[in-house]
């Protein structure tokens, strides 16, 4: 389905924003996206039809509940080629950010002190780390951002030591559109034995990911920004690293045997899963998916691609405007600019 504006104005009636809001024009996707009535729909069929808990019964409703949730994952873990139990519900990709922050401290070896990350990060992949650093004495390095604001791989590499416990980069600038090249930089990071993690949230609805050959150790990314609901968002680990790394929050659900002295946890993903889930979320989100992938990802990239390029050339013709961007080459579909 190569997207023309015919495409587009044929697509855009399947989101019911615009229907109620004659003349919207929105441009705001980098915080949230809009929704189309086939994720809206699944919500609405979910709480209409199927509403019941998951993991706690063994009536209709909660086994049908039970698969559309399982489904989901399964739709998720496809869509990165990941297996379902490497992929982790969380509400968004700063509570992915935030669960790692606490708990890869206690897997991390002593002598390894150092976390990397670039000047482009947003405060979810910024502060996480800055106060994991404060609290366990750690050294946090930024790598620099060029002139032509593309990241400057010579500062990375320089910074880059057999201490570093943690490299976190984000894959694209949520200010400048920067697509930043994760595969070398996953394995820069890996020659020196650190954690890689990846900040997908803009790039994950228009670039193809797939973590068994970039090699990652975590990938981050929210539902809200890839046309699903709001307050979901998945975290995908490697499973023998998630093998090792301890459960975030505690309570039902993550138990597979529980004394009043001790505890054992269920296997994952269930383990950082504790409490009542966002099912109607999960199963929105797997539907999102799917509509993404009847597009697809190159030609909704392919036309953003457009999109920017007659955008920057209409920029450049305001008097006195000054652009961030590293150029269409180089970044995608974001595009930061100040008028003097």
């Amino acid at each position: 389905m190569k997207i023309n504006n015919k495409i587009a104005k044929k697509l855009k009636k399947d989101f019911p924003i615009f229907k109620n809001n004659k003349g919207l024009i929105y441009l705001d996707n980098a915080a949230t996206s809009q929704r189309p009535k086939q994720v809206i729909r699944a919500v609405t069929d979910f709480y209409e039809k199927d509403n019941a808990n998951i993991e706690r019964g063994f009536y209709t409703l909660a086994e049908k509940a039970m698969a559309d949730y399982d489904n989901a994952r399964k739709t998720i873990a496809d869509f990165i080629n990941a297996s379902p139990e490497e992929i982790i519900f969380t509400r968004n990709t700063t509570e992915s950010l935030n669960l790692l922050s606490y708990t890869l401290p206690l897997i991390i070896p002593k002598e390894k002190d150092e976390i990397v990350l670039t000047e482009m990060e947003h405060h979810s992949n910024l502060i996480p780390w800055q106060q994991l650093a404060k609290k366990n004495k750690m050294k946090l390095k930024i790598i620099r951002i060029k002139e032509d604001f593309s990241l400057d791989m010579k500062d990375l590499k320089d910074k880059l030591t057999d201490k570093t416990a943690i490299i976190s980069v984000t894959h694209i600038s949520n200010v400048l559109g920067t697509i930043n090249p994760i595969n070398e930089i996953v394995k820069l990071g890996k020659n020196h034995g650190a954690i890689t993690i990846i900040d997908a949230a803009q790039s994950i609805s228009n670039i193809k990911i797939d973590v068994r050959k970039l090699g990652c150790d975590f990938l981050a990314f929210s539902s809200h920004k890839m046309l699903g609901p709001t307050g979901i968002g998945v975290l995908y680990g490697k499973k023998e690293i998630l093998e090792k790394t301890p459960p975030f929050n505690f309570g039902g659900g993550m138990i597979k045997r529980v004394e009043w002295g001790s505890a054992e946890w269920a296997d994952n993903p269930k383990k950082f899963e504790a409490g009542t889930q966002n099912i109607a979320g999960a199963i929105g989100f797997g539907k999102a998916i799917e509509y993404l992938e009847k597009i697809g990802l190159k030609n909704i990239f392919d036309w953003e691609r457009q999109l920017t390029n007659y955008a920057l050339k209409k920029l450049k013709e305001i008097p006195g405007i000054k652009i961030y961007n590293p150029g269409l080459d180089k970044s995608t579909g974001i595009i930061s600019f100040s008028l003097g």
